[in-house]
């Protein structure tokens, strides 16, 4: 177990500053993700206990929410250097959680959520609040009591991106953490003590989505709600927080795109394919699990997809070696495996991989990286969300097809595209129905807006476009 995250403290829930105990009797137990053996268990909060930490967070606002500006952004730079001093014990947690590999639980689960403090008070100190109209003047408020519950595959990037921001305006949170991956919220409710954020500024809670998240969705005290997960999920809070008339920000799923152009070079496109959709075992929501490239030249990409992904082989997340992890959970597994199954009935032309464990890894929630050629874009496996290690190569037949292609899904989170003429490549970039779209493999930024369109939701996250989600207009008629 990650060092500084003990089942007494895992038991328990924080709330006002301290870890309390709960009214809550179900305890769940934590996997390590590469063995299936108990890591710890955690207490799910009861309604009871949903509502003293909304409670506590309501009562902790007219104080957080009047302090200065470049107060918050100061708290928000100390928390940052707090969590710096613990990253080995936020990579190891995650790693162990999750199944990321250790080298990228260092440089991208904890990585980023770094980088999101460092924009978000930056961009804090940056913004006006405040502004003349004619006769009046405009201020931006928080909105109050903010409610964010978060997914298990990013567990500490996308409690960040959510409290950060949240915090940054002036807003009270209440964190509900996923019940598969929650050690790392406690982790991090440490540090924000340490960085002297006044006590029931944060409160986290662990519990699941039914239970937990639907308390907190309908607590007649939160005031704005912000969810990261499945669509299916966000339809329901999306409607239960309709019947309040609520405000929700959704990061939804993604069945995002990497459109080849017939110019660009396909050796690096599909390399990057390979690893972007393997990240993590595929189970982040902008992984570009479709690859679509000129139906000419599919041999040369499968070849060049193939020859990658054999070198990610399935290991121990803790190796510094292990480049591919296994999933998360004994579910995440069997969903995975349910959809390699499909694509073979369906007819696609499995290039690599299959639904058998990976050789020597029949322990833990481990799967071969897969592959699909000859796919139909109308396949239930290029049209669904699969947050596994399953890449599909789909053939198109010129520019118009290929955002014909990219754009044939419910689904509008990230996309990518390549090409040897950047403008070429901007001009059908812009005509991808996706909220984030890497331009011959530029880096992912966690200074601009994210979030998706459709079915992968509404609202964005990251500096300045996420304090803005947290933030009202008050017009002051003078």
């Amino acid at each position: 177990m990650a060092a500084g995250v003990e089942d007494q403290r895992a038991a328990r829930g924080y709330i006002g500053g301290a870890f309390v105990e709960l009214e809550g009797q179900e305890r769940i137990p934590v996997l390590e993700a590469s063995t299936g053996e108990v890591l710890a268990e955690v207490t799910e909060a009861a309604p009871g206990d949903v509502d003293r930490a909304v409670r506590t967070a309501h009562g902790a606002l007219p104080s957080w929410s009047t302090k200065p500006a470049d107060e918050r952004a100061a708290v928000l730079r100390r928390w940052r250097q707090a969590m710096e001093g613990r990253a080995e014990e936020f990579a190891t947690s995650i790693s162990r959680e999750v199944g990321t590999p250790i080298r990228h639980s260092r440089s991208i689960q904890v990585g980023n959520p770094l980088a999101i403090l460092t924009h978000t008070a930056d961009a804090l100190t940056s913004m006006t609040l405040s502004e003349h109209l004619g006769n009046c003047l405009v201020v931006r408020e928080p909105v109050g009591v903010v409610g964010a519950i978060t997914p298990w595959n990013y567990p500490l990037q996308q409690v960040v991106a959510k409290v950060a921001p949240a915090l940054a305006a002036g807003c009270t949170v209440v964190l509900k953490a996923s019940e598969v991956a929650p050690l790392t919220a406690f982790i991090l409710a440490e540090t924000a003590g340490e960085s002297g954020l006044p006590p029931g500024a944060l409160n986290v809670l662990v519990g699941r989505g039914e239970v937990t998240g639907e308390a907190l969705v309908t607590h007649p005290l939160v005031d704005k709600l912000s969810f990261t997960g499945s669509t299916r999920a966000g339809r329901r809070i999306a409607e239960l927080a309709g019947s309040l008339v609520r405000p929700v920000t959704l990061e939804l799923g993604g069945k995002s795109a990497s459109v080849v152009l017939d110019d660009a070079d396909l050796a690096t496109a599909a390399k990057f394919a390979v690893y972007n959709a393997f990240l993590n075992s595929g189970q982040t929501c902008t992984a570009l699990t479709r690859l679509v490239v000129p139906r000419a030249r599919i041999r040369e990409a499968e070849e060049v997809a193939a020859a990658t992904a054999a070198k990610l082989v399935p290991g121990d997340p803790l190796d510094e070696a292990t480049r591919l992890g296994p999933l998360a959970s004994e579910g995440q597994l069997e969903r995975v495996r349910g959809y390699i199954r499909l694509g073979i009935e369906e007819g696609a032309r499995l290039i690599c991989g299959g639904v058998e464990p990976p050789a020597g890894r029949e322990r833990g929630y481990f799967v071969q990286p897969t592959i699909f050629s000859e796919v139909d874009p109308g396949m239930t496996i290029a049209q669904e969300e699969i947050f596994g290690p399953v890449l599909c190569i789909i053939g198109h037949d010129g520019d118009d097809h290929a955002v014909e292609i990219a754009n044939g899904t419910p689904y509008g989170l990230a996309g990518a595209v390549w090409s040897a003429d950047q403008q070429r490549a901007m001009a059908v970039a812009q005509r991808l129905r996706a909220g984030t779209v890497e331009v011959n493999g530029g880096a992912f930024s966690t200074e601009a807006p994210f979030g998706g369109v459709r079915q992968s939701g509404y609202g964005r996250e990251f500096g300045r476009y996420g304090i803005e989600e947290f933030l009202a207009p008050k017009s002051l008629q003078l």
